[in-house]
């Protein structure tokens, strides 16, 4: 599974990538929201983590990108935050997210999140 880890805390990034990749996870890494954008027009994951605050633009932004985008939009998005307003939940969760996790972060959630996410495509591709 291709991951895109798009996040500006550079050690906390570093360390849910050494994770992912010794769980057998191809990890492309993003610090800032031009960057995670352009990674995932390149990369096309299988999933993104993506942090709401970024240099360069928010997560937010970046999420609207990637949903208006035909190469990008059905890529599922699990939210990285220390902060998300309860408020914005909705509108992310239209925008398509499909997990929230705050910092800091569980590395078994983000294995759990991961894990769902393929049990999902399986469960699609089954189906069609």
């Amino acid at each position: 599974m291709n991951i895109l880890i798009a996040d500006d805390d550079r050690i906390q990034t570093l360390m849910i990538s050494t994770r992912l990749k010794a769980r057998g996870f191809n990890v492309v890494v993003a610090y800032d929201a031009i960057q995670a954008y352009t990674a995932a027009i390149r990369s096309l994951p299988d999933a993104i983590i993506l942090d709401i605050q970024m240099p360069g633009g928010t997560g937010v932004s970046v999420l609207k990108h990637l949903k208006a985008s035909a190469k990008t939009s059905q890529i599922p998005v699990i939210v990285l935050t220390g902060t998300l307003d309860p408020s914005e939940e909705p509108e992310l969760r239209e925008l398509g997210v499909a997990q929230f996790l705050y910092k800091p972060v569980d590395l078994e959630q983000v294995y759990f999140a991961l894990s769902q996410l393929v049990d999902k495509d399986r469960d699609a591709s089954a189906t069609r």
